[in-house]
């Protein structure tokens, strides 16, 4: 299968759409050649800007370029992004309500050998509490070229969550992206798996291992985590009555924790939490650290075992 990393589909979409609109502007924290916006400071040197090792500098520059009517991409790595930039994030974009789209590279445990200082897996949880905010996490190159688009015409602020290594392409050009709105990749009627992010292909390997064993289960892309297609996690707990999520990120204030809230208001069905269970990273290969972490193709089945013993 096809794969490529979500930050270079990210920087080839920043081009494509710096092209069609004038009004984008770029700016990086001193790491443009790791999150792909070095070919956008090539190709517009007049719309990019390196703000240096000073992120909440960043931010606020940014807030000021979205508020005289430019249409700003911020991009660090989402452990500086989400965590030493909060403050300006929420007083100075997201109070305001300004167009600023914050693009995060380098999340989650796949940062790898950087260790837990740079593996950020608690930033869906910081930014899905802020007000006004918006929360993408694109499972694929396709999805995320199609993201870049979309949080353009976007108002408001938005947090685009991106990877470091190369991933499955599980969409083609035809793939229909609404912000807010997940995509049901298979269906089945013992359970639905919930994923966002790089776990979506995992998930679909995890569905076809457990239809080899009798079990079928629905797929569910929750590429968007805020604002959450509540009718659609509703809709799987009634069809399937089991619902397992599956991310990236802490099992606290993710995708996991907005499910539940869901799923607790409109529909309560046995739900499974997968994600890192209240810890930090370390170092080591972004696959070693899955499968310590359990985040493996055979944790998704075994979990799924584990959900169905609760319907």
């Amino acid at each position: 299968m096809e794969k490529q990393a979500t930050r270079d589909a990210y920087g080839k979409a920043l081009v494509e759409l710096g092209h069609r609109y004038q009004d984008v502007v770029v700016l990086d924290a001193d790491l443009s050649k790791s999150t792909k916006t070095a070919e956008f400071a090539q190709t517009f040197p007049r719309r990019f800007i390196n703000a240096g090792i000073a992120e909440q500098n960043m931010m606020g520059m940014a807030a000021g370029l979205a508020a005289s009517g430019k249409i700003a991409f911020a991009s660090s790595f989402a452990i500086f992004a989400a965590g030493r930039a909060f403050e300006i994030v929420r007083n100075s974009l997201a109070y305001a309500n300004l167009s600023v789209k914050i693009c995060a590279t380098h999340a989650g445990l796949t940062v790898g050998e950087d260790g837990g200082s740079h593996q950020s897996v608690e930033d869906i949880a910081i930014m899905r509490c802020i007000p006004n905010m918006t929360v993408v996490v694109p499972a694929d190159g396709t999805t995320t070229r199609k993201a870049v688009e979309a949080v353009y015409h976007r108002p408001g602020p938005v947090y685009l969550r991106l990877g470091r290594p190369a991933v499955p392409v599980l969409y083609d050009d035809s793939m229909d992206f609404q912000i807010g709105k997940g995509v049901e990749l298979r269906q089945g009627r013992d359970a639905t798996l919930i994923g966002c992010g790089i776990m979506v292909a995992k998930c679909l390997e995890a569905a076809d291992r457990l239809q080899a064993e009798g079990i079928q289960v629905s797929v569910v892309d929750m590429h968007t985590v805020k604002p959450l297609d509540r009718e659609l996690i509703e809709l799987k707990a009634r069809e399937t009555g089991a619902i397992l999520t599956v991310e990236e990120h802490s099992i606290l204030g993710g995708l996991g924790g907005a499910v539940c809230e869901a799923v607790c208001e409109l529909f309560p069905v046995p739900v499974v939490r997968m994600g890192i269970n209240d810890l930090f990273g370390q170092s080591g290969t972004p696959d070693e650290l899955l499968e310590y972490y359990g985040l493996s193709v055979a944790g998704i089945v075994a979990n799924t075992h584990r959900l169905l013993s609760k319907k």
